[in-house]
């Protein structure tokens, strides 16, 4: 049923960037993890047991498990936003993100699970994109569809790769939660890209007919 839709350039673009969008956010909060920092600016051992903060200061000071958990989101962003790996990435990321999810729930959190709850859409909807060829790790036939798809193209893979190398070098030496400057940097390759990427695709296009 969702065949007839993937050949929608709109649709296409959407997949893209929600890889990216997606992807990015795993990047940006895993690298704090992989350095061995706190998640949240100050240390929450002195706050109730049940609460969210405590939670956090016990994953922070099991040190090794904290790092393994950065290091679990880092690869998955990345795959997700180098397309070309986007399927796998997609998979992987459902089980982290659903995990992140129920954390939101379980603690006060404010707001918070209404974001965990939209990127754990987000990351269903790829899944649904891609079904076609996931399915069959449940024994189903593929359905191969030989249509020119947007994400096939090598420069939206190029254009993961500078984003991703953005939020790599901006996290290394940021250690502080300032998304402001971060999330500008990504808007302005996202448009770039977007602008480039549609030109490309259309002059091939058209030199096909």
């Amino acid at each position: 049923m969702i065949e007839k839709y993937k050949n929608k350039i709109r649709l296409q673009l959407l997949v893209i960037y929600t890889r990216y969008l997606l992807g990015n956010a795993f990047v940006f909060a895993s690298l704090i993890k992989i350095k061995g920092l706190r998640f949240t600016s100050k240390s929450g051992l002195n706050q109730p047991i049940n609460s969210a903060w405590h939670f956090f200061e016990t994953l922070y000071e099991s040190g090794l498990y904290w790092k393994f958990i950065g290091f679990g989101q880092f690869v998955t962003g990345f795959l997700l936003m180098t397309q070309k790996y986007a399927k796998l990435g997609s998979l992987i990321y459902f089980p982290i993100m659903l995990n992140i999810f129920i954390i939101t729930i379980s603690y006060y959190f404010a707001f918070t699970p209404i974001i965990t709850g939209l990127m754990l859409l987000a990351n269903l909807f790829l899944i649904v994109w891609d079904w076609d060829t996931l399915k069959i790790l449940i024994n189903k036939p593929l359905s191969i569809n030989d249509n020119p798809r947007l994400e096939k193209e090598i420069s939206w893979q190029i254009i993961g790769l500078i984003m991703f190398l953005f939020t790599f070098c901006y996290r290394l030496f940021v250690n502080v939660y300032e998304i402001l400057f971060w999330a500008i940097g990504c808007i302005i390759i996202g448009l770039i890209g977007l602008l480039m990427g549609l030109d490309l695709y259309k002059i091939k296009f058209e030199n096909k007919i």
